[in-house]
């Protein structure tokens, strides 16, 4: 059989963590910074781990991220 193929643009935008949790940038800060509060955009610094439903969405991409 040959290989499976992982997404482009899923290794470009997520990370697996060693215990198998999905590592995301934050939403809501590309654009419209200026009718967003200053505490939305402090606590949207970095990255969040996705939610179950979504890392199994994500993980259906990448067939070999641990």
């Amino acid at each position: 059989m040959p290989k499976m193929k992982t997404k482009s643009s899923a290794k470009k935008r997520f990370k697996v963590t060693a215990s198998g949790r999905v590592l995301a940038a934050q939403a809501g800060k590309r654009h419209g910074m200026i009718k967003r509060s200053n505490k939305f955009i402090r606590q949207a610094r970095g990255t969040t781990t996705l939610s179950d439903a979504d890392a199994k969405i994500v993980k259906s991409y990448m067939p070999y991220s641990r």
